[in-house]
């Protein structure tokens, strides 16, 4: 089998989430990386209510930015385990990852799995400063239904209150191939997890925009027929309408998965995602110094 052929069986398995043998091949070189894994640190009281941290080996002097990432499967299914290959990646930009496993459907309908992901993010931002973190530079990351959690867990301030805390500070959001605006619910188990009808509206992000959203990356590939493209193209336009910063990168003729599974050695070269998050998060440290800059001059 050729290198190219090889990568797309990787990407296809990841996609119809039933290829272990795909993230193996995306593991094993993850395994080797320059960074310390602390494995299933509970955040909460359940068994799913589980978190591994990668640290880099090397932390710089000043603290680095910390990245919370979700994992994809259709609000039913997949694995913290599964995405070693990401934590690897977002320690070779230098940042702390969290990777929380969260409840799936049918164990919980919404809002189970976003009160999940509101309790993870919160104990990040708790915890992050232990794993040498800067708490305050905290970026909420996902791929597919997990981008779908990070976006609306940002946008929609219930869920953090439903926790009994106020938000964390967000620095930014990462959206992966994500869903944000998927009315009509046609799949039955869909209409189930989200329903009833009349809640359908709660769970798309994008009727939660507001002009204080912080600054979001939304990536996509054009020939994703599993999240269709509009839904990034649709938040960042709603984003942008009432003056939230937010950057949409679109990959031509990369499928569902190829956007993170391009976070993984073998498949670095299919899409510029790891380097797109680079930007992102520097453009983040960037703004970050330039405000304490003229905070300082201020005071």
């Amino acid at each position: 089998m050729s290198r190219r052929a090889a990568l797309a069986s990787l990407v296809a398995a990841m996609a119809a989430g039933c290829g272990k043998v795909a993230f193996m091949a995306a593991n094993v070189p993850a395994a080797f990386g320059a960074y310390r894994r602390h494995p299933n640190i509970a955040y909460g009281g359940g068994p799913q209510h589980r978190l591994d941290v990668y640290v880099p080996k090397t932390i710089p002097v000043k603290p680095p930015p910390l990245v919370v990432f979700w994992h994809g499967g259709r609000w039913s299914f997949g694995d913290k385990s599964d995405y070693r290959f990401v934590g690897a990646a977002l320690t070779e930009l230098g940042c702390v990852a969290v990777l929380p496993n969260y409840r799936h459907y049918p164990e919980v309908k919404m809002p189970g799995f976003m009160d999940d992901a509101a309790r993870a993010a919160l104990w990040a931002s708790a915890h992050g400063g232990e794993f040498g973190a800067d708490a305050h530079r905290m970026y909420l990351m996902g791929h597919s239904a997990g981008a779908h959690l990070a976006a609306l867990v940002t946008l929609d301030p219930r869920y953090f209150a439903a926790a009994g805390q106020s938000a964390p500070p967000i620095a930014g959001v990462i959206g992966l191939s994500g869903p944000y605006d998927f009315l009509p619910l046609r799949e039955p188990d869909v209409q189930d997890m989200f329903g009833p009808p009349q809640r359908y509206p709660e769970s798309q992000p994008i009727n939660f925009v507001r002009s204080d959203a912080p600054p979001m990356l939304l990536i996509h590939g054009l020939k994703d027929d599993t999240v269709w493209p509009k839904n990034s193209r649709n938040l960042a336009t709603a984003l942008r309408a009432c003056g939230a910063p937010a950057t949409l990168k679109l990959y031509p003729k990369l499928l569902h998965a190829d956007t993170v599974a391009a976070l993984s050695l073998p498949a670095r070269g299919r899409a510029p995602t790891l380097a797109d998050i680079a930007s992102f998060v520097r453009q983040g440290g960037d703004n970050q110094a330039a405000l304490a800059a003229a905070g300082a001059a201020i005071s």
